[in-house]
């Protein structure tokens, strides 16, 4: 397996985080809107685009340290993002089958 430059690994993750964040999109788009799961998307889709927006950010860092800080707050809000979409799949166990696809995938880019 080719191993990949720093800049070749920092676009990888720009496009698959931006493409989390549009998974994420759309999947509350189709979400049924009650109250709960009004509040609980809108903290969901904050979440999960800010991880795609610090990632970005974290690339244009100007040291090792702000780079580091900025990682970190990825992996704040990935964890963050990860504890809404198993909060709105325990509030909404009939749909539950809709939520697995985005745990699974945000489970793969946190590995």
């Amino acid at each position: 397996m080719k191993q990949l430059t720093n800049q070749e690994f920092n676009t990888q993750m720009r496009d698959r985080t931006k493409q989390f964040a549009v998974s994420i999109i759309l999947f509350y788009k189709n979400l049924q809107k009650t109250g709960a799961t009004y509040i609980l998307g809108k903290q969901l889709l904050r979440s999960a685009t800010s991880v795609a927006a610090n990632y970005r950010a974290a690339c244009r860092g100007r040291s090792r340290a702000e780079f580091y800080s900025k990682i970190c707050i990825v992996t704040e809000e990935a964890d963050e993002t990860q504890f809404w979409l198993e909060l709105l799949r325990s509030h909404c166990l009939q749909q539950a089958k809709r939520y697995n696809p985005c745990i699974k995938k945000l489970q793969k880019f946190l590995l």
